[in-house]
């Protein structure tokens, strides 16, 4: 009998441990892996056909700056995490280098106004800036630290698309490496602010997205004399609404619009009511560039749902 009695005693300890182990795994599944899948594309054939104009085609949010808040800094995974669980989003992050040429995300040339550091981002290593905590918009400081580049795109495959915003001095082609390291091809659209820019990206990944700024029908020729294909193109039309025409233009390109709402647009939407995110769809956007991606992400949904748009690359 007491060998019975140990034998279950045995059996039950081992099967709590198993469960702790793959309670454990689970969590880390659900931080860092795919288990809250979004986005289902196999490659990046799947991210053109989701990114090519046509009247059914669901309009985006994009959180600037990936969507700060209170307690949530900018350009953090745990703030881009907290928008991925609300809505199918667009995180537009900054990229800087580092001392010993690590990419990470940061937005201003220093440390000093996001997070408790001080000096240019330049000016440390990765393992220094590792000890550093961010602030949110009011200068909080969180328990949250800045990210590397591929720990960013290793998290968000799957859960959001990624617009990549390089500042200046960071090499395009390091870029390009870390989004080939981590399979992140699908998920990724990279802005260019010029032209040339554009066709940096182009000859470097042919096979990227790419974000291009384009706000008379010069610019979209002057991408086009310089070989960039209308199916690897969205366009940043601005951050004002655009000339009907423009955007009658680049839809028949098939190329989809990012109006940035970011500033006044956003202002007369909050002064107004929500439905004015609507309204710049009705207009001709289709993403919406935005600080208040909770409010922008209810109206779209409210539009979608009444219009019946889905895709079937979204989960």
């Amino acid at each position: 009998m007491q060998k019975i009695n140990n034998f279950y005693l045995t059996l039950v300890l081992l099967l709590f441990f198993c469960s702790c182990f793959r309670n454990n795994t689970t969590a880390d599944t659900i931080r860092f892996g795919n288990a809250s899948q979004v986005f289902n594309f196999k490659g990046v054939e799947d991210l053109y056909r989701f990114l090519t104009y046509s009247e059914k085609r669901v309009p985006l949010v994009s959180a600037h700056r990936g969507g700060p808040d209170t307690d949530y800094p900018e350009n953090s995974i745990e703030t881009f995490q907290r928008v991925a669980s609300k809505m199918p989003a667009i995180i537009e992050c900054d990229i800087a280098l580092t001392k010993d040429s690590v990419l990470v995300l940061m937005h201003d040339e220093t440390v000093d106004r996001t997070t408790t550091g001080k000096g240019k981002v330049s000016r440390h290593t990765l393992a220094e800036l590792k000890e550093l905590n961010l602030k949110d918009p009011a200068g909080t400081i969180t328990n949250y630290r800045i990210p590397t580049l591929e720990e960013t795109l290793r998290w968000g495959v799957g859960q959001v698309l990624f617009t990549l915003d390089v500042k200046r001095n960071v090499p395009y082609q390091l870029v390009v490496d870390a989004i080939r390291k981590t399979k992140a091809e699908a998920y990724v659209i990279i802005i260019t602010y010029s032209a040339n820019q554009a066709a940096t990206v182009h000859n470097l990944a042919p096979d990227l997205m790419i974000s291009a700024s384009i706000k008379k029908v010069e610019d979209l020729i002057r991408l086009n004399d310089l070989d960039i294909p209308d199916t690897r193109l969205v366009a940043f039309i601005g951050t004002s609404q655009a000339d009907k025409k423009l955007i009658d233009l680049l839809h028949q390109h098939g190329i989809l619009c990012i109006l940035g709402t970011i500033g006044n647009l956003d202002r007369q939407a909050q002064q107004r009511g929500e439905q004015v995110y609507a309204e710049y769809i009705e207009n001709g956007a289709d993403i919406l560039s935005t600080d208040r991606p909770f409010q922008a992400a209810k109206t779209l949904d409210y539009y979608n749902k009444q219009r019946g748009l889905s895709s079937p690359f979204i989960n």
